[in-house]
Protein backbone atom coordinates (compact mmCIF):
# COMPACT_ATOMS: atom_id res chain seq x y z
CA UNK A 1 0.00 0.00 0.00
CA UNK A 2 2.95 2.06 0.71
CA UNK A 3 5.16 1.58 -2.57
CA UNK A 4 1.21 2.28 -4.26
CA UNK A 5 0.77 5.91 -2.62
CA UNK A 6 4.66 6.57 -3.09
CA UNK A 7 4.63 5.55 -6.65
CA UNK A 8 1.28 7.56 -7.49
CA UNK A 9 3.06 10.90 -5.48
CA UNK A 10 6.11 10.04 -7.78
CA UNK A 11 3.94 9.92 -11.02
CA UNK A 12 2.09 13.24 -10.24
CA UNK A 13 5.77 14.84 -9.35
CA UNK A 14 6.73 14.27 -13.00
CA UNK A 15 3.71 15.13 -14.50
CA UNK A 16 3.70 18.61 -12.46
CA UNK A 17 7.33 19.15 -13.04
CA UNK A 18 6.58 18.18 -16.86
CA UNK A 19 3.90 20.56 -17.27
CA UNK A 20 5.60 23.16 -15.87
CA UNK A 21 8.64 23.18 -17.98
CA UNK A 22 6.25 22.76 -20.87
CA UNK A 23 4.37 26.07 -19.43
CA UNK A 24 8.19 27.39 -19.53
CA UNK A 25 8.58 26.18 -23.20
CA UNK A 26 5.70 28.27 -24.25
CA UNK A 27 5.94 31.29 -22.38
CA UNK A 28 9.39 31.44 -24.07
CA UNK A 29 7.94 30.73 -27.61
CA UNK A 30 5.52 33.32 -27.18
CA UNK A 31 8.09 36.07 -25.67
CA UNK A 32 10.36 34.82 -28.51
CA UNK A 33 7.55 35.14 -31.43
CA UNK A 34 6.44 38.64 -29.19
CA UNK A 35 10.05 39.67 -29.54
CA UNK A 36 10.39 38.67 -33.22
CA UNK A 37 7.12 39.92 -34.04
CA UNK A 38 8.00 43.55 -32.63
CA UNK A 39 11.56 43.75 -34.91
CA UNK A 40 9.91 42.58 -37.93
CA UNK A 41 7.22 44.93 -38.06
CA UNK A 42 9.86 47.91 -37.15
CA UNK A 43 11.98 46.89 -40.16
CA UNK A 44 9.10 46.78 -42.41
CA UNK A 45 8.09 49.89 -41.08
CA UNK A 46 11.50 51.35 -41.59
CA UNK A 47 12.17 50.16 -45.39
CA UNK A 48 8.28 51.23 -46.25
CA UNK A 49 9.51 54.85 -44.64
CA UNK A 50 13.03 54.47 -46.62
CA UNK A 51 10.83 53.67 -50.11
CA UNK A 52 8.26 56.47 -49.11
CA UNK A 53 11.08 59.63 -48.62
CA UNK A 54 14.01 58.10 -50.24
CA UNK A 55 15.54 61.17 -50.80
CA UNK A 56 15.23 62.31 -47.12
CA UNK A 57 15.71 59.48 -45.05
CA UNK A 58 19.55 58.88 -45.01
CA UNK A 59 20.34 56.87 -42.10
CA UNK A 60 18.88 54.41 -39.19
CA UNK A 61 20.48 54.96 -35.90
CA UNK A 62 19.98 52.34 -32.62
CA UNK A 63 21.41 54.11 -29.44
CA UNK A 64 22.40 52.54 -26.21
CA UNK A 65 19.14 52.42 -24.71
CA UNK A 66 18.26 50.61 -27.86
CA UNK A 67 16.18 53.65 -29.13
CA UNK A 68 15.76 53.07 -33.00
CA UNK A 69 15.68 57.00 -35.12
CA UNK A 70 15.69 57.33 -38.69
CA UNK A 71 18.55 59.99 -39.85
CA UNK A 72 16.95 62.53 -42.23
CA UNK A 73 18.97 64.61 -44.88
CA UNK A 74 19.29 67.70 -42.19
CA UNK A 75 20.31 65.62 -39.55
CA UNK A 76 17.18 65.55 -37.76
CA UNK A 77 16.65 62.41 -35.74
CA UNK A 78 13.19 61.16 -35.47
CA UNK A 79 12.35 58.51 -32.65
CA UNK A 80 10.51 54.91 -33.94
CA UNK A 81 9.06 54.20 -30.71
CA UNK A 82 9.23 55.96 -27.65
CA UNK A 83 7.45 52.57 -25.94
CA UNK A 84 4.70 54.28 -24.39
CA UNK A 85 1.06 52.81 -23.47
CA UNK A 86 -0.89 55.34 -25.50
CA UNK A 87 -4.41 55.98 -25.82
CA UNK A 88 -5.91 57.29 -29.35
CA UNK A 89 -5.86 61.11 -28.13
CA UNK A 90 -2.23 60.97 -27.18
CA UNK A 91 -1.36 59.39 -29.90
CA UNK A 92 -2.48 61.85 -32.16
CA UNK A 93 -0.55 64.21 -30.01
CA UNK A 94 2.58 63.29 -29.41
CA UNK A 95 3.05 60.18 -32.15
CA UNK A 96 6.44 58.37 -32.88
CA UNK A 97 6.84 56.41 -36.22
CA UNK A 98 5.43 53.27 -34.38
CA UNK A 99 2.32 54.47 -33.72
CA UNK A 100 2.02 56.33 -37.51
CA UNK A 101 2.35 53.09 -39.15
CA UNK A 102 0.85 51.00 -36.60
CA UNK A 103 -2.89 50.73 -37.89
CA UNK A 104 -2.38 49.02 -41.85
CA UNK A 105 -4.98 51.17 -44.04
CA UNK A 106 -6.88 48.53 -46.21
CA UNK A 107 -6.78 48.61 -49.83
CA UNK A 108 -9.61 46.17 -50.27
CA UNK A 109 -13.02 48.63 -51.51
CA UNK A 110 -15.65 49.32 -48.98
CA UNK A 111 -19.36 49.76 -48.98
CA UNK A 112 -19.83 49.92 -44.95
CA UNK A 113 -17.94 52.44 -42.41
CA UNK A 114 -14.55 51.13 -40.44
CA UNK A 115 -14.44 51.21 -37.31
CA UNK A 116 -14.73 54.03 -35.04
CA UNK A 117 -11.39 54.38 -33.90
CA UNK A 118 -9.54 53.06 -37.36
CA UNK A 119 -8.20 55.70 -38.36
CA UNK A 120 -4.69 54.92 -40.34
CA UNK A 121 -3.42 58.05 -42.00
CA UNK A 122 -5.04 60.44 -39.32
CA UNK A 123 -2.02 60.21 -36.83
CA UNK A 124 1.21 62.02 -38.26
CA UNK A 125 4.51 62.53 -37.17
CA UNK A 126 5.08 66.67 -37.98
CA UNK A 127 8.69 66.59 -37.95
CA UNK A 128 8.67 63.90 -40.43
CA UNK A 129 6.50 66.28 -43.10
CA UNK A 130 8.38 69.29 -41.71
CA UNK A 131 11.01 68.22 -42.97
CA UNK A 132 9.89 66.96 -46.18
CA UNK A 133 7.19 69.85 -47.39
CA UNK A 134 8.16 72.94 -45.00
CA UNK A 135 8.93 73.63 -41.76
CA UNK A 136 7.17 76.48 -42.23
CA UNK A 137 4.41 78.01 -43.94
CA UNK A 138 6.75 80.49 -46.21
CA UNK A 139 8.65 77.49 -47.17
CA UNK A 140 5.68 75.16 -47.53
CA UNK A 141 4.32 77.67 -50.17
CA UNK A 142 7.56 78.17 -51.88
CA UNK A 143 7.62 74.01 -52.54
CA UNK A 144 3.72 74.36 -53.95
CA UNK A 145 2.82 74.42 -58.08
CA UNK A 146 -0.50 74.43 -60.08
CA UNK A 147 -2.26 71.33 -60.47
CA UNK A 148 -5.04 71.10 -62.88
CA UNK A 149 -8.07 69.59 -61.67
CA UNK A 150 -10.51 69.52 -64.17
CA UNK A 151 -10.55 72.42 -65.79
CA UNK A 152 -9.20 74.89 -62.79
CA UNK A 153 -5.35 74.87 -61.33
CA UNK A 154 -5.06 73.94 -57.86
CA UNK A 155 -1.53 74.65 -55.78
CA UNK A 156 -0.09 71.01 -54.35
CA UNK A 157 3.62 69.98 -53.02
CA UNK A 158 5.90 69.76 -55.76
CA UNK A 159 8.48 67.81 -53.19
CA UNK A 160 8.57 64.03 -52.58
CA UNK A 161 6.92 63.57 -56.29
CA UNK A 162 3.34 64.88 -54.78
CA UNK A 163 2.10 67.06 -57.77
CA UNK A 164 3.41 64.25 -60.00
CA UNK A 165 1.44 62.10 -58.59
CA UNK A 166 -2.20 64.61 -58.51
CA UNK A 167 -1.33 64.85 -62.15
CA UNK A 168 -1.11 61.48 -62.78
CA UNK A 169 -4.53 60.54 -60.63
CA UNK A 170 -6.58 63.61 -62.58
CA UNK A 171 -5.00 61.96 -65.63
CA UNK A 172 -6.75 58.81 -65.24
CA UNK A 173 -9.78 60.40 -63.17
CA UNK A 174 -10.98 62.89 -65.98
CA UNK A 175 -11.32 60.60 -68.87
CA UNK A 176 -13.54 58.47 -66.67
CA UNK A 177 -15.63 61.54 -65.13
CA UNK A 178 -16.48 62.92 -68.67
CA UNK A 179 -17.98 59.34 -69.28
CA UNK A 180 -19.76 58.50 -65.77
CA UNK A 181 -21.48 60.93 -64.62
CA UNK A 182 -21.63 59.29 -60.96
CA UNK A 183 -17.86 59.79 -60.98
CA UNK A 184 -18.14 63.20 -62.23
CA UNK A 185 -20.79 64.42 -59.53
CA UNK A 186 -18.33 63.48 -57.28
CA UNK A 187 -15.27 64.77 -57.86
CA UNK A 188 -15.96 68.28 -59.31
CA UNK A 189 -15.49 70.85 -58.32
CA UNK A 190 -12.76 69.66 -55.91
CA UNK A 191 -13.08 71.34 -52.48
CA UNK A 192 -9.41 72.88 -52.23
CA UNK A 193 -5.87 71.41 -51.79
CA UNK A 194 -3.40 73.68 -50.10
CA UNK A 195 -4.82 75.79 -46.76
CA UNK A 196 -2.23 76.48 -43.90
CA UNK A 197 -4.65 75.90 -41.08
CA UNK A 198 -4.98 73.60 -38.22
CA UNK A 199 -7.25 70.53 -37.74
CA UNK A 200 -10.18 72.30 -35.86
CA UNK A 201 -10.46 71.92 -32.23
CA UNK A 202 -6.60 71.01 -31.93
CA UNK A 203 -3.55 72.68 -32.38
CA UNK A 204 -2.09 70.13 -35.27
CA UNK A 205 -1.87 71.01 -38.62
CA UNK A 206 -4.02 69.67 -41.22
CA UNK A 207 -2.40 67.75 -43.72
CA UNK A 208 -4.20 70.51 -46.68
CA UNK A 209 -1.23 72.77 -44.94
CA UNK A 210 1.36 70.67 -46.13
CA UNK A 211 0.17 70.75 -49.52
CA UNK A 212 -0.41 67.24 -49.94
CA UNK A 213 -4.45 66.37 -49.46
CA UNK A 214 -7.42 67.45 -51.76
CA UNK A 215 -10.76 67.57 -50.99
CA UNK A 216 -12.87 67.15 -53.78
CA UNK A 217 -16.95 68.08 -53.80
CA UNK A 218 -18.34 68.54 -50.75
CA UNK A 219 -21.50 66.52 -49.94
CA UNK A 220 -22.73 67.31 -45.99
CA UNK A 221 -22.56 63.37 -45.07
CA UNK A 222 -18.91 63.48 -45.74
CA UNK A 223 -17.37 64.71 -42.39
CA UNK A 224 -17.82 63.46 -39.40
CA UNK A 225 -18.20 66.11 -37.53
CA UNK A 226 -21.25 67.21 -40.19
CA UNK A 227 -22.84 63.73 -39.73
CA UNK A 228 -24.05 61.09 -37.55
CA UNK A 229 -22.69 57.24 -38.31
CA UNK A 230 -25.76 56.42 -40.22
CA UNK A 231 -25.76 59.44 -42.78
CA UNK A 232 -21.78 58.54 -43.45
CA UNK A 233 -22.94 54.99 -43.62
CA UNK A 234 -25.43 55.75 -46.76
CA UNK A 235 -22.56 57.91 -48.28
CA UNK A 236 -20.06 55.29 -48.18
CA UNK A 237 -22.35 52.96 -50.01
CA UNK A 238 -23.18 54.93 -52.70
CA UNK A 239 -19.54 56.51 -53.04
CA UNK A 240 -18.08 55.22 -56.81
CA UNK A 241 -15.38 53.17 -55.26
CA UNK A 242 -13.40 53.36 -59.25
CA UNK A 243 -12.35 57.04 -57.58
CA UNK A 244 -10.66 55.54 -54.79
CA UNK A 245 -8.81 52.78 -56.56
CA UNK A 246 -6.96 55.45 -58.80
CA UNK A 247 -6.28 57.73 -56.05
CA UNK A 248 -4.62 54.74 -53.92
CA UNK A 249 -2.65 53.81 -57.12
CA UNK A 250 -1.15 56.91 -57.28
CA UNK A 251 -0.40 56.86 -53.23
CA UNK A 252 -2.83 58.51 -52.13
CA UNK A 253 -5.06 57.39 -48.92
CA UNK A 254 -8.76 57.93 -48.60
CA UNK A 255 -10.69 59.71 -45.40
CA UNK A 256 -13.71 57.10 -45.98
CA UNK A 257 -11.64 54.57 -44.93
CA UNK A 258 -11.08 56.49 -41.60
CA UNK A 259 -14.04 55.52 -38.55
CA UNK A 260 -13.74 59.34 -37.98
CA UNK A 261 -14.85 59.25 -42.11
CA UNK A 262 -13.57 62.25 -44.21
CA UNK A 263 -15.12 60.99 -47.49
CA UNK A 264 -14.44 64.24 -49.20
CA UNK A 265 -10.64 63.82 -48.41
CA UNK A 266 -7.46 62.29 -49.86
CA UNK A 267 -4.63 62.28 -48.88
CA UNK A 268 -0.81 61.86 -50.13
CA UNK A 269 0.81 59.30 -47.85
CA UNK A 270 2.96 57.03 -49.77
CA UNK A 271 4.41 55.53 -46.48
CA UNK A 272 0.99 53.60 -45.56
CA UNK A 273 0.18 52.71 -49.18
CA UNK A 274 3.69 51.07 -49.56
CA UNK A 275 2.87 48.88 -46.32
CA UNK A 276 -0.67 48.60 -47.53
CA UNK A 277 0.50 46.57 -50.81
CA UNK A 278 3.64 44.76 -49.45
CA UNK A 279 2.72 43.90 -45.35
CA UNK A 280 -0.75 43.63 -44.85
CA UNK A 281 -0.46 39.69 -44.26
CA UNK A 282 -0.04 37.63 -41.13
CA UNK A 283 3.72 37.68 -40.31
CA UNK A 284 5.01 34.58 -42.03
CA UNK A 285 8.28 33.52 -39.58
CA UNK A 286 9.61 31.19 -41.80
CA UNK A 287 10.25 34.14 -44.46
CA UNK A 288 12.48 37.09 -45.01
CA UNK A 289 11.14 40.02 -43.54
CA UNK A 290 10.38 42.21 -46.69
CA UNK A 291 9.01 38.62 -48.94
CA UNK A 292 7.09 40.38 -51.00
CA UNK A 293 9.28 43.55 -51.89
CA UNK A 294 11.45 43.44 -54.44
CA UNK A 295 15.12 43.05 -53.87
CA UNK A 296 16.11 43.29 -57.18
CA UNK A 297 15.75 47.03 -56.64
CA UNK A 298 19.35 48.45 -56.37
CA UNK A 299 17.99 51.39 -53.62
CA UNK A 300 15.88 48.89 -52.02
CA UNK A 301 18.46 46.28 -51.96
CA UNK A 302 20.32 49.15 -49.95
CA UNK A 303 17.90 49.77 -47.62
CA UNK A 304 17.39 46.48 -46.38
CA UNK A 305 21.06 45.75 -45.91
CA UNK A 306 21.09 49.21 -43.90
CA UNK A 307 18.28 48.33 -41.74
CA UNK A 308 19.68 44.93 -41.43
CA UNK A 309 23.07 46.02 -40.12
CA UNK A 310 21.79 49.21 -38.11
CA UNK A 311 19.01 46.64 -36.07
CA UNK A 312 20.85 43.49 -35.83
Amino acid sequence: MKKTVVYIFLLCLVILIGCSESESIKNSVYENNNENFYDITMKQDILCLMMAYSEYITDIERDKNKNVYIVMKSGRRILYDDRKEKTLSEKQYNPDLQDMMEQIYPLSNIKDLMEENFDPGRIRVYPLLKEVYGESKAQTQSNLVNVKVGYKNYPFSNKNNAANELKAVMQELLPLANKDWKVYNNVFPASGTYNYRYIAGTNRLSAHSFGIAIDLKRDERDYWKWANREKGEKRISEYPQEIVRIFEKHNFIWGGKWGHFDILHFEYRPELIIKARYFSSKLDFTKLWYKGVSSSDKDIRNYIQLIDDALK
